[in-house]
């Protein structure tokens, strides 16, 4: 017997825009907790003068 090919098709009425938007904020919220500690880590490599400790004349 042989085998079908399935065949998926969508109906979207936003705009490219608005599709692109909703898909952005998806990807954002799966990976918040990536995004979260990639800044956390970053921030942690930053040099002492970016941190405000060196460089303030008293």
């Amino acid at each position: 017997m042989k085998k079908r090919k399935l065949n998926y098709r969508f109906h979207n009425p936003n705009t490219a825009e608005v599709t692109a938007d909703y898909l952005l904020k998806i990807l954002i919220e799966a990976n918040e907790s990536k995004v979260e500690q990639a800044i956390q880590e970053a921030a942690n490599e930053l040099p002492e003068q970016m941190n405000g400790t060196e460089g303030h004349s008293t």
